[in-house]
């Protein structure tokens, strides 16, 4: 099978196992499922999950149903069903049929009616801190509840009256009976039912009592007809419960749980409790700021979907946890940019070039190609005349060895357009250049000499006659640190990297991005790419930094 680069790839260990499953007859067909719960944004580690996942069943031409986890009612909100459904289509999968967990509340109720019947769940009065202490460690075995033996009829009689809400919240619970004595703490028996009086987002008020994620998982999976439920590493020492819930239950076409590593990226958090601290302490804009791990973050910051296919392909399956650099994350958006964005010049920290000897009111088109990556993209005019921008950064008075860009007497290439020889500048009062005086070569047009001398600088500009005006919001990793979850070097708050955002107003554009509209990216000359971002509106520009041209992290960390 080849990847989205044209490269042949080998079968990771979830397709043989898969592969395995069809020739045994294990199942006749693949259907997996990406379950996420409700409870907040999709963010880079879920890329992940939802490659895997969907590309799963493509491959053997089986179907990747989307189903929400909504069994905790009081963190869940159609707001976020809402985003995880745009991000995925994003991301380029669509998913069969949209499910959720709450669909099955009358299934997996019966079912939990029916491991009473069979002696292999009970309620349990204790509380939450009593369960924590009487399970044990991995080294000693657990305490069995005082009310481990109550008889099938109290137990029956107990769960219908706390369906019913005669009991406040953790008053009881409905625990599996398995093993208090295994080495796997998950099989000790685990808490299957919980009170919980809240309203859901779909069902109301009818359900006081909710399945913890664990029953609900493997019964949600069967009945939908999942054939491999694939889920990250964390869930391993889960799936001997996942088995035994199918087990009991006496499942014909039991769902097979099959585990792989997270992504863990450095430079990056994903905890939705500190993210959230983030957002609502206002170190960030919101969810979707552009400095977030979260897809939408992302998208906004104008990462393409193809760059993350591209990056969790490269990254593979596999088995053991890993952190992955975000260098190379970065690198993929750089290629998959690259290849697409048209390119555009645009001056940041913007200061005059003036070309003495150019006629005073002379405007010429120079044509330049839209995109050298392809050819086929054609051409774009830009207009030229007396008046310039430049980056301020392009000339220096006292220049250090190897600057090769505009300083008294020295010679430069105006990209596409024409040699200049640097003359003169212009002071503030603070002493700082606003302005720099030139002369040009008319023979040079094009940035060719026909004599065949040459210059060792080119600089991009924008006609001062036609440019545009722009807020550009230059945006680096959040963090300085490689692991801002690593509370030996700080909270996480205290490792904020303080350049992560710095916003340039008064820059000027050329003029064929005037019409730019949200979410469209260009390569600027010599800059990086650019997304416009959503803040643009009523005529004001506003321009998100995705990624610079060169990984400068990479020379600072040497």
């Amino acid at each position: 099978m080849e990847n989205e680069r044209g490269e042949m790839q080998s079968r990771n260990f979830i397709e043989e196992a898969v592969e395995k499953d069809l020739e045994n007859g294990v199942c006749s067909h693949i259907q997996t499922r990406f379950p996420p719960e409700p409870n907040g944004y999709l963010h880079i580690g879920h890329a992940k999950a939802i490659s895997i996942d969907f590309m799963t069943a493509a491959k053997y031409g089986g179907v990747c149903n989307l189903r929400f986890d909504d069994t905790n009612p009081t963190k869940e909100d159609t707001e976020y069903v809402d985003a995880i459904k745009e991000d995925i289509k994003w991301l380029g999968y669509q998913w069969g049929k949209v499910f959720y967990a709450s669909d099955y509340f009358d299934a997996i109720y019966e079912c939990a009616i029916k491991l009473i019947k069979k002696g292999k769940a009970y309620v349990d009065d204790s509380s939450a801190d009593e369960i924590r202490n009487m399970r044990g460690t991995l080294t000693e075995p657990g305490i069995m509840s005082p009310y481990r033996n109550r008889s099938v009829s109290e137990n029956l009689d107990l769960f219908e009256r706390m369906t019913k809400g005669e009991f406040e919240n953790g008053a009881k619970v409905l625990r599996a009976k398995i093993d208090m004595a295994s080495p796997n703490l998950n099989m000790r028996d685990p808490v299957i039912y919980r009170i919980l009086h809240a309203s859901h987002h779909r069902t109301g008020d009818k359900w006081c009592v909710y399945p913890m994620y664990d029953f609900a998982h493997p019964i949600s999976d069967t009945v939908e007809g999942v054939t491999h439920s694939l889920c990250s590493l964390e869930f391993e020492d889960h799936r001997p419960l996942y088995d035994w819930v199918l087990k009991e239950l006496d499942f014909e076409s039991p769902s097979r749980q099959i585990e792989f590593a997270r992504m863990n990226l450095n430079y990056t958090l994903t905890s939705k409790r500190k993210c959230l601290k983030l957002v609502s302490d206002g170190i960030v804009s919101g969810w979707d700021d552009p400095r977030m791990s979260t897809l939408c973050g992302m998208r906004r910051r104008g990462y393409p979907a193809a760059a993350l296919r591209d990056f969790c392909d490269r990254i593979g399956v596999a088995k053991a946890n890993s952190v992955i650099d975000l260098s190379l994350l970065e690198h993929c958006v750089r290629e998959e940019l690259n290849k697409h964005s048209p390119r555009a010049m645009a001056v940041l920290k913007p200061i005059k070039l003036i070309i003495d000897n150019y006629p005073e009111n002379k405007t010429e088109e120079i044509e330049v190609e839209i995109n050298p990556e392809n050819p086929e993209a054609g051409t774009r005019k830009v207009s030229f005349s007396k008046y310039l921008y430049i980056e301020a950064d392009d000339f220096m008075e006292e220049p250090p060895k190897k600057y090769f860009r505009l300083s008294p007497g020295r010679e430069v290439r105006l990209k596409s357009a024409y040699y200049v020889t640097a003359v003169s500048c212009e002071k503030d009062d603070q002493g700082n250049v606003i302005a720099v005086h030139c002369e040009y070569d008319p023979e040079t047009r094009g940035g060719q000499s026909p004599d065949g001398r040459k210059v060792k600088g080119t600089i991009h500009w924008v006609c001062c006659k036609t440019a545009v005006d722009a807020q550009v919001r230059l945006y680096d990793r959040l963090f300085n640190v490689e692991n801002p979850s690593d509370e030996s070097k700080g909270s996480f708050i205290e490792n904020i990297n303080p350049d992560s955002l710095k916003v340039l107003d008064g820059c000027k554009l050329e003029a064929g991005l005037k019409d730019i509209k949200p979410g469209e990216t260009y390569q600027f000359l010599r800059l990086g790419y650019f997304c416009a971002d959503k803040d643009s509106k009523d005529g004001k520009i506003v321009l998100n930094r995705t990624v610079s041209l060169k990984d400068s992290w990479a020379k600072i960390n040497k």
